[in-house]
């Protein structure tokens, strides 16, 4: 009865096109408007941002923008329920990120200090940010189909080896944060999926092994620094520190209302390194002050429970996994910038996600969301 009523719509041509337009406008009448309200809100604060600190990156981000709505809106539209009856299709997603870190890793040119940008002219691609969303398409797949017998060692170790793969490759060129960002997306899918309170307390007693381990035999001097600096404040304080230091300079010197757009002295002369992407949490709020920093942190913790939101309510397992996944990337991503920027965390080259300069995270982070909002599309609409 609901076809017909959408044939017999009166001024339309034909049925077939009155069908279609009732179905696009539920495409776009169906979203959440919150979830996609909050993430154009914070693109627009990063593009007020860098047209303070870079005319040319402002543009080039304005590029990203705008093809990051226009990606939201097409994976909306995509019903990826499917892809959980059709595991080559999943396999290839995966194969294809790794068979991308192995090019990086072999070909790609050294870009700050690691191998993980493959450069086609003008343009440049983060190969690990391709990564995160494969991890979590593929985790998705595998979890919600085993999620009543995950406790098993061997599901457990068989999603550990989904995750390590990549992850040795993340780490060998290197690139630390990536690799804490896919750690975890994996233990944050174990965790939901009901495993019992003993085998969480081994996994952390593991965890502190391995990290033990880690610190002996892994980590190079200089991130070995960085984890000194972080309960020393004082040590070195031009060299290890100095990021931190002038961070909190930028954070303090702000104000309740901040010194207004384009007066940020330690943005606009230069002390504040990496103002763009990794602190441009801090640059943000020398400008705007402590209240445009709740502002934005506000708007990110509002597109967290939109997310979840979005997931408690998904008509299929695969979907809520994807929101889980979704939302435990953004958070680990905006716990280390903005810990980074405040001090509390050892400063590892993190973005914030829908905020920081970055036409890599931008595009794969609109995706995620695109396929988050379809779960909402499609639920409406089946």
């Amino acid at each position: 009865m609901q076809r017909q009523k959408l044939l017999l719509t009166p001024g339309v041509d034909s049925p077939s096109e009155g069908y279609y337009d009732a179905c696009m406008l539920t495409l776009f009448k169906k979203q959440d408007w919150w979830l996609n309200g909050i993430a154009v809100a914070l693109i627009a604060a990063s593009l007020l941002m860098l047209s303070s600190i870079s005319k040319e990156l402002f543009l080039q981000q304005c590029g990203w923008a705008v093809l990051s709505i226009i990606l939201v809106f097409l994976f909306a539209q995509i019903d990826w329920r499917p892809l959980v009856a059709h595991r080559w299709i999943i396999s290839t997603i995966y194969l294809a990120s790794l068979a991308l870190l192995v090019i990086a890793f072999f070909f790609a040119p050294v870009i700050r200090n690691t191998r993980e940008w493959i450069v086609i002219g003008p343009l440049q691609f983060q190969v690990s940010e391709f990564t995160k969303l494969a991890l979590i398409i593929f985790l998705a797949y595998y979890f919600s189909s085993r999620h009543t017998g995950i406790a098993r060692f061997a599901n457990i170790a068989r999603s550990f080896m989904y995750f390590l793969i990549p992850g040795i490759f993340v780490f060998l060129q290197p690139d630390m944060g990536t690799l804490i960002i896919l750690f975890g997306i994996w233990a944050g899918f174990l965790l939901v999926s009901g495993l019992p309170i003993k085998q969480v307390v081994v996994g952390f007693l593991i965890i502190t092994i391995v990290c033990t381990f880690a610190w002996f035999a892994v980590l190079k001097d200089y991130q070995k620094q960085r984890i000194v600096g972080l309960f020393q404040p004082n040590y070195d304080p031009l060299g290890v520190n100095y990021s931190t230091i002038q961070s909190k300079i930028a954070l303090g010197s702000g104000g309740f209302l901040g010194k207004g757009f384009n007066q940020g002295t330690q943005v606009q002369l230069g002390f504040l390194p990496a103002a763009p992407t990794d602190y441009i949490f801090s640059s943000f709020t020398e400008e705007w002050g402590l209240l445009g920093g709740i502002i934005i942190i506000a708007l990110f913790l509002g597109m967290i429970f939109c997310i979840m939101r979005i997931g408690l309510y998904a008509d299929s397992n695969f979907y809520r996994f994807i929101c889980l996944g979704g939302a435990i990337m953004f958070v680990v991503q905006f716990a280390i910038n903005v810990g980074s920027a405040v001090g509390l965390l050892p400063v590892i080259g993190i973005t914030f996600p829908f905020f920081s300069y970055g036409g890599s995270s931008l595009l794969i982070s609109a995706i995620i969301l695109g396929m988050i909002q379809s779960a909402v599309v499609h639920r409406s609409m089946s």
